[in-house]
């Protein structure tokens, strides 16, 4: 029987093992409900309602559709401007804001005088509300604005920047100074975590400054660099309360956004369109960060490795 009695002990300890994970495994679950009932009631199932709007005539009726409102909505003249305004902006305000936020960021990871002041004022764009915001680019850009008080000065005719071809350049601008201090310190962190020893071994190397930038700290920013474009991407679909503060409802043909559209679909009650446009717009959002990721796979694996 001696020879017995650790083995039993052993299986006792196990058994009292096996029930403390279980435990833990329910308590854990128990502490993610809340949570998942809350991505539930307020994501997934609107999602849904949307996907069921789209695929029917109206709402009192109910009657199956199937794609007949998306047809509708790609051949809607009003859909397709503000769908090839909103890829225009998106595709040239978010690398700009990557690549300017992550060379501010290089820059000030390095010992310069001054450079708590510099990082105060990129930063301090986040601190003031948007309504100041557009206030202080309405004074700037307004037709009789300082702006154009200087262009006279230079001998330059006024410019209606608001209400012309330029309308999306004032546009981009106030979102890069919008989010380059956000960027700028996500891409400090990141910097900030790359082993100094690599860097060195590449000095010793006889590496130039420039590969050491693109072959070695781009690299290991990859997932930074990711995350900062999702980030922008998803905050440039969101640009219409800025538009909207600085034009109304009807701005500038250049500058009439999907949020533009989404909203006067709302405000006339034709839910179908919108929920179509809202699918669209998803669709176009996964394919797309699909794409990032897959880059990104590319761009990172030999480090991972």
């Amino acid at each position: 029987m001696a020879f017995f009695l650790p083995f039993s002990g052993c299986v006792k300890t196990g058994r009292n093992m096996g029930k403390s994970r279980r435990r833990v495994k329910n308590i854990s679950a128990l502490y993610m409900l809340p949570s998942v009932i809350g991505v539930a009631l307020f994501f997934v199932l609107p999602f849904l309602v949307v996907i069921y709007y789209s695929l029917i005539d109206n709402p009192i009726a109910g009657n199956f559709v199937f794609l007949d409102n998306f047809i509708s909505l790609l051949q809607n003249k009003a859909f397709k401007m503000a769908a090839a305004n909103s890829l225009k902006f998106s595709f040239t305000a978010v690398p700009l804001a990557v690549v300017l936020s992550l060379l501010v960021a290089f820059l000030l990871d390095k010992t310069i005088p001054g450079k708590s002041r510099i990082r105060t004022a990129f930063l301090s764009p986040m601190m003031v509300p948007i309504a100041s915001v557009i206030l202080i680019w309405q004074v700037l850009f307004h037709y009789n604005g300082l702006v154009n008080e200087w262009l006279m000065r230079l001998g330059v005719e006024r410019i209606d920047w608001l209400k012309s071809e330029y309308a999306p350049v004032v546009v981009v601008i106030l979102f890069i100074l919008k989010n380059l201090g956000y960027n700028m310190i996500l891409f400090m962190a990141a910097l900030a975590n790359i082993p100094k020893e690599v860097v060195e071994v590449a000095e010793l190397e006889s590496a130039t400054k420039w590969q050491i930038f693109w072959h070695l700290k781009v690299r290991y920013l990859s997932s930074s660099i990711l995350f900062v474009t999702i980030l922008s991407l998803i905050n440039s679909f969101k640009v219409f309360r800025e538009v909207y503060l600085l034009t109304g409802d009807y701005p500038y043909e250049s500058l009439y956004m999907l949020q533009h559209y989404m909203n006067n679909m709302f405000r006339s009650l034709d839910y179908q369109k919108l929920s179509a446009a809202a699918i669209i717009m998803s669709l176009f959002m996964i394919v797309l960060i699909g794409i990032l990721f897959f880059a990104e796979n590319v761009v990172g694996k030999d480090l991972d490795g």
